[in-house]
């Protein structure tokens, strides 16, 4: 069986509530095995560059300010066609728009502070886990 992988990050809002280990165990149950997982806190500079694409749009400043204001957990995931499964276990962007039972319409309060992070595409995950991951912490 072939597997790939994604990148996750438990946003600043869902470890402020205590929501770390409610979202971990979905993933799991969901069939995702946690390749790597680490608690850690953005610099500015690192919330500039992850979301550098997002740079010229209005929200940016705001979106900075919130993923450096607290502790994230960044995980790598791994699952048969984990990017698409995960896309739709974390749910739309909106948490008032997303299906129930997942992640965001769970956790999530505002589009703004929509609880979690899941990559766009299998290019994306190798891009973003290795942002935040060096090669000796994947498994």
């Amino acid at each position: 069986m072939k597997t790939n992988r994604t990148f996750t990050m438990l946003k600043p809002d869902s470890v402020e509530k205590g929501n770390i280990g409610a979202i971990l165990e979905k993933i799991n149950a969901s069939g995702f095995r946690i390749v790597a997982l680490k608690l850690t806190h953005m610099t500015r500079r690192d919330a500039e560059a992850f979301y550098a694409i997002h740079n010229e749009r209005p929200f940016f400043g705001e979106l900075v300010t919130f993923m450096t204001r607290g502790p994230i957990v960044a995980a790598i995931l791994e699952k048969e066609n984990a990017v698409e499964d995960f896309r739709s276990l974390i749910g739309a962007t909106n948490p008032a728009e997303a299906a129930e039972g997942t992640i965001r319409k769970l956790y999530a309060s505002s589009m703004g502070e929509n609880a979690v992070h899941g990559s766009d595409s299998d290019e994306n995950a190798a891009i973003e886990s290795a942002f935040h991951f060096s090669e000796r912490e994947q498994f």
